[in-house]
């Protein structure tokens, strides 16, 4: 898919992974590429292989102008709910982002969906950003491989549930396993099927 690199190399592009998984930290990542280094093959990452996945997060890290990747943990969502903490790990990577020379401040930044973070520049809420804007695509790949990261390492601490089947999203596996061992510290008390738990 063919995407508009911005003329300022200041934009940045927004997104996170993981608002629907029971378990485990929500991941943004906030990107400023580098328009004399396109990437071939930047997509949303759901429509990626992990293996192509991995390999474009190494090019993005490796080429961008900036990049930073930042979450927000299971106890703040659960205290602030999903979308806030999702906005609020949005906002620790724009502040983390870092390029070659240091911190990078944008100018602008673009992020998928319709709810926009509050940032120190002008930014805009795009709906499928991830598969219209080169950045925002380059944000959802290291969101998603960086989160996924994590709960295969959540996987080794409780193999039990299965993390490295599902990444904590509801699958039946994951449910059935919730009946049986009770939820980990690392699962959303905030989210229905491990609220229903503490009510049984």
């Amino acid at each position: 898919m063919p995407f508009l690199l911005p003329p300022d190399g200041l934009v940045c592009g927004i997104d996170e992974a993981g608002r629907g998984p029971l378990a485990g930290p929500v991941v943004a990542a906030a990107v400023i590429l580098d328009p004399a280094w396109p990437i071939a093959g930047l997509d949303d990452s759901k429509k990626l292989s992990p293996r192509k996945r991995a390999t474009l997060a190494e090019q993005i890290r490796a080429t961008a102008v900036a990049w930073a990747v930042a979450e927000a943990s299971v106890e703040e969502i659960d205290r602030i709910n999903i979308l806030q903490a999702s906005l609020l790990a949005m906002q620790r990577a724009v502040a983390a982002l870092a390029g070659r020379h240091g911190l990078v401040t944008p100018r602008h930044a673009q992020v998928d969906g319709i709810h926009c973070p509050q940032l120190d520049c002008s930014v805009e809420a795009i709906v499928g950003g991830d598969g219209k804007v080169a950045a925002i695509a380059a944000a959802s790949i290291l969101a998603k491989t960086t989160r996924d990261a994590g709960m295969l390492v959540l996987h080794a601490i409780y193999p039990q549930y299965g993390f490295d089947r599902h990444m904590g999203y509801p699958t039946a596996f994951h449910l059935k396993a919730l009946q049986d061992h009770g939820a980990s510290p690392q699962h959303r008390r905030s989210y229905a099927p491990v609220a229903r738990l503490s009510q049984s």
